[in-house]
């Protein structure tokens, strides 16, 4: 059968790193305060000349680094983010060229902090459907340029930064390695509760993020639980053959909750919150390639990812690394 499977992995920080003691010089908040609430000690933000799409591009070389293969090789790009470099041409396009490897298919996907999973599910059908070979798929964000810095409630969640995987396309035995089954939902019901005040066709401004925090944690473990029921009841699994959850890394209360209503012990959740914060769309993949170089995941692990973000948007992806 043909599967797309993880070749290598890669991701990027900016060069400034912000403690919550620097945060709470800029806004009426505490160390403390933040550590208890999300678990979050540090972020990463961008500066002058650090964007959405350099950000992406570093990734996306170290992950083809990682997986020993040559820009040119690439055919797809997929790049999911809510902090385009531009409202249009797609930031995927600036990375294709950055890369060098200009002629493929190279699109952004805007489902916020699900965005990598939407991305996954988008290159893994394109890849086995035979439409490429080889692909970049991409989560980068640049999220404190939306950010309302007097509200203290939000500012101090969000990093910025990106990470990247490359797939391929290749013929693999049943027991093999890569993308096994991936469930993606959306629900627009809640836009309310966690969206940005602002956008070309409304307000012809960028505008800055909203959220109503309690009911988004509590509409995110229910969901996150259920969808990835979802992806464990399709592939024939149960909760205690995954060997690494990644979820989407937004404050450590919600991935203690998930983990509890599945019954997962927390030593099988790759945690990197406290340190890049929340990064939205970059979170998945970025946790992900921590936990590849630092030697927690290996090659024959089964790993699931999964994330929810606004709109509402949520999905779960299990694979075999």
């Amino acid at each position: 059968m043909i599967r797309s499977v993880i070749c290598g992995s890669g991701s990027a920080l900016p060069a400034r790193v912000v403690s919550n003691a620097e945060l709470a010089e800029r806004v009426e908040t505490s160390d403390d305060w933040i550590v208890e609430r999300t678990g979050i000690r540090q972020r990463y933000l961008a500066g002058p000349g650090e964007t959405t799409g350099t950000l992406a591009t570093e990734a996306a070389r170290r992950a083809l680094e990682a997986a020993g293969m040559a820009a040119s090789n690439i055919d797809l790009i997929v790049l999911a983010t809510a902090t385009p470099d531009q409202t249009f041409p797609a930031t995927a396009t600036i990375v294709q060229h950055n890369l060098g490897c200009n002629g493929g298919i190279a699109f952004d996907v805007a489902a916020v902090c699900s965005g990598f999973l939407y991305a996954l599910a988008n290159a893994d059908a394109l890849l086995r459907t035979g439409m490429a070979k080889r692909a970049l798929v991409i989560g980068a964000e640049t999220f404190s340029r939306i950010l309302d810095w007097d509200d203290r409630a939000t500012c101090v969640l969000f990093g910025d930064g990106a990470g990247a995987l490359v797939l391929e396309a290749r013929e693999v035995a049943e027991d093999g390695p890569g993308v096994l089954l991936t469930r993606l939902h959306a629900d627009g019901a809640h836009n309310e509760l966690l969206f940005v005040d602002g956008g070309p066709s409304t307000t012809q401004t960028v505008g800055h993020l909203r959220m109503k925090g309690r009911e988004v944690f509590r509409h995110a473990v229910v969901n996150l639980a259920e969808v990835l029921g979802e992806v464990l009841a399709g592939t024939g699994h149960v909760p205690a053959d995954i060997d690494w959850v990644v979820p989407h890394q937004a404050n450590a209360r919600i991935l203690d909750a998930t983990a509890r209503k599945l019954g997962l012990p927390s030593e099988k959740i790759v945690v990197t919150v406290d340190r890049h914060a929340n990064t939205s769309a970059a979170s998945v993949p970025l946790a992900y390639d921590t936990a590849v170089r630092d030697g927690r995941i290996k090659p024959g692990d089964l790993v699931m990812f999964e994330a929810m973000g606004g709109g509402f948007t949520w999905g779960a992806s299990l694979a075999r690394i």
